[in-house]
């Protein structure tokens, strides 16, 4: 476990082509306090990684592992690992007052299967020793609508290739987005990836295990659909 400083500089490395926008944000006494306190117990400082790295020093015993990549302010993150407490949980965001909430959460309802990761997502997994994870969500991500743009986005081939060398043989990479054009993108990509088995050939029906976030109702109200993609790995 690392300090409470989400402000440490970033590594040598941060030159790659970040896929997300750095995001600190403002954090009220309640979110600051719960971050000073859980952060020792449940996080993880993504820029002080150096070399490959063990997840179940995390969680103090092995489990199946579930990556999620971008968990936002954490509600669907907790509602996940709560109903599924034989799987672990890492959430890696960059966006400060959301590790704070999902830290409460993991408090409140005492998730022993949650840790939370701060930093860029693909640095951690490639860290990770292949076919650790059992499974990898990737929900909303941003879908950086600009055609000059389009190399920072997550779900690109060269990304895929290692989000999947990460899975364990049957594990699965599920994606969800409510930009069109983006899950049109997501679904070629899947798609054209040999080890990857489309497990709804094409777009999948909403998944019961996946809560509804307040981002997905606004997607909804402002009259945009919501597509899923689930693949798994042969």
């Amino acid at each position: 476990m690392t300090s409470t400083d989400l402000s440490a500089a970033p590594p040598a490395h941060a030159a790659r082509i970040r896929t997300f926008h750095p995001r600190r944000g403002r954090m009220s006494d309640r979110q600051r306090a719960a971050l000073a306190r859980l952060w020792p117990a449940y996080g993880l400082e993504i820029a002080d990684l150096d070399g490959p790295f063990d997840p179940a020093v995390l969680f103090a015993r092995r489990a199946p592992l579930v990556l999620e990549i971008g968990s936002g302010m954490g509600d669907a993150t907790a509602a996940m690992a709560a109903a599924d407490p034989d799987r672990h949980y890492l959430a890696v965001e960059v966006h400060t007052p959301g590790i704070a909430n999902l830290l409460e959460l993991v408090e409140r309802h005492r998730l022993a299967n949650v840790r939370v990761a701060s930093g860029d997502a693909l640095d951690l997994v490639r860290a990770l020793p292949e076919g650790c994870l059992d499974a990898v969500h990737v929900y909303f991500p941003d879908p950086w609508p600009k055609a000059r743009h389009h190399k920072r986005r997550i779900i690109q081939p060269a990304h895929v290739a290692l989000l999947r060398s990460r899975l364990a043989a049957g594990g699965t990479l599920h994606c969800a987005t409510d930009w069109a054009e983006y899950a049109e993108s997501m679904r070629e990509t899947l798609t054209a990836d040999p080890e990857l088995v489309d497990v709804h050939g094409g777009f999948a029906p909403r998944p019961a295990h996946r809560p509804v976030t307040k981002f997905e109702r606004r997607a909804l109200t402002a009259g945009r659909e919501i597509f899923d993609l689930v693949h798994r790995r042969r």
